[in-house]
């Protein structure tokens, strides 16, 4: 630790403070802990002392700190530094998986309106026929719905049951429509709506209703 001798003389000379007797009288601090500021060793004072002898020698605890205990200003300064840059590493890291985000989402996106291109452009032209021919046959456009299939089918997204045929009822799988008879487990029942499984997961139940 370097000597702070005649930094501390200035400061009590500018307090008007005629010797370190004196300043550790003013201060309430002991002789000791003056001895200790002098020697540079004033990060190992109180920070009570530090306060009193800040007041006293009319200066700004910083000031007192910057001057006798210069090591810990740099310390804190480099923390300083230090906390800055974790902050703009962090905002620069959660930017960069936003933008992420958004280009799967964008790219999810793409890919199923590519899936989806055929049944998108033909299937409100037949629609349209369908309006104006009554008489048009709904086989006609069964081959529009392919692509969905496909598009099912690569996200592993299966169909529970099939419309109009007919199952074993399990409650897990299978809701049965308002109306209808009441039915128990393992009872033969009509698929009105197909539900859908994806792998394991359940996402909707078959509505059903009783034979």
């Amino acid at each position: 630790m370097s000597d702070r001798t005649e930094t501390l003389r200035r400061l009590m000379k500018l307090a008007e403070i005629s010797s370190f007797q004196v300043l550790s009288d003013r201060t309430g601090a002991s002789r000791r802990a003056i001895d200790t500021l002098r020697k540079g060793n004033a990060s190992n004072l109180k920070y009570a002392d530090l306060v009193k002898i800040a007041e006293v020698l009319q200066i700004e605890l910083d000031e007192l700190i910057a001057k006798f205990i210069p090591d810990t200003v740099n310390k804190r300064e480099s923390q300083s530094s230090e906390i800055a840059a974790l902050r703009e590493e962090y905002l620069r890291l959660q930017q960069k998986l936003e933008n992420q985000r958004q280009e799967l989402r964008s790219q999810f996106e793409r890919e199923t309106i590519q899936q989806l291109e055929s049944l998108l452009l033909q299937l409100p032209s037949a629609a349209h026929a369908a309006q104006q021919n009554p008489n048009m046959l709904a086989k006609n456009v069964l081959p529009l719905l392919r692509p969905l299939d496909a598009l099912l089918q690569k996200w592993g997204i299966s169909a529970i049951g099939s419309v109009g045929g007919e199952i074993n009822y399990d409650s897990q799988k299978h809701q049965l429509m308002e109306g209808s008879d009441r039915i128990e487990e393992g009872d033969p029942a009509i698929v009105r709506y197909v539900g859908y499984m994806q792998g394991e997961k359940l996402l909707y139940r078959a509505r059903v209703a009783k034979v």
